[in-house]
């Protein structure tokens, strides 16, 4: 009885594996086509931004300017999307808040509060990408080496632990 029982319960595990990825590979697939609509969109989009500019042009006025400058961070905001779906990083997560946020502070017509928020979210943001980004996402420093991250943090700053967790040495590994 009890090997029919640990035979169905494998036979439940592996058929929930099964059904857990096709899940994912069908949200996967999903996320192509909401990132390829969203390009189309991006496209038809960019040609009222062509035709804006040439008004733009003609008129020079700042409500012109105030309407291209709209469009263009919300093709901006598009752009960093699509490729925050397709990177699945956390960088270009930030990126697409970090417009979002800036196109807020730029064109929206907000109380002194709210343009304070905007500017302290965005140094969250900077503080986020220069101390808590983990190498292993990809993130590196201008000069090509990795970001802190709060292990590498820990681990300069208690170098005897680190230091424990080493395997010991032995004959082979040591140097001689």
């Amino acid at each position: 009885m009890s090997h029919n029982r640990s035979q169905l319960h494998r036979i439940e595990e592996r058929l929930k594996h099964i059904l857990r990825d096709q899940v994912a590979e069908f949200a996967s697939l999903l996320e192509v086509i909401i990132s390829v609509l969203v390009l189309i969109g991006l496209v038809i989009s960019s040609i009222p931004v062509a035709k804006e500019m040439l008004s733009l042009w003609q008129s020079g006025s700042t409500d012109a300017f105030q309407t291209f400058l709209g469009h263009a961070f919300n093709l901006v905001i598009g752009i960093e999307f699509i490729k925050m779906l397709a990177k699945h990083s956390p960088g270009s997560a930030l990126e697409v808040l970090l417009y979002a946020i800036a196109r807020n502070m730029i064109l929206g017509h907000g109380s002194a509060v709210e343009n304070l928020l905007g500017v302290a979210a965005i140094g969250l943001i900077f503080v986020i990408r220069k101390f808590l980004f983990v190498p292993s996402f990809g993130a590196t420093l201008p000069g090509g080496e990795p970001a802190w991250d709060l292990v590498r943090l820990f681990r300069r700053a208690h170098p005897d632990e680190e230091a424990a967790a080493e395997p010991p040495k032995t004959k082979e590994t040591a140097a001689p």
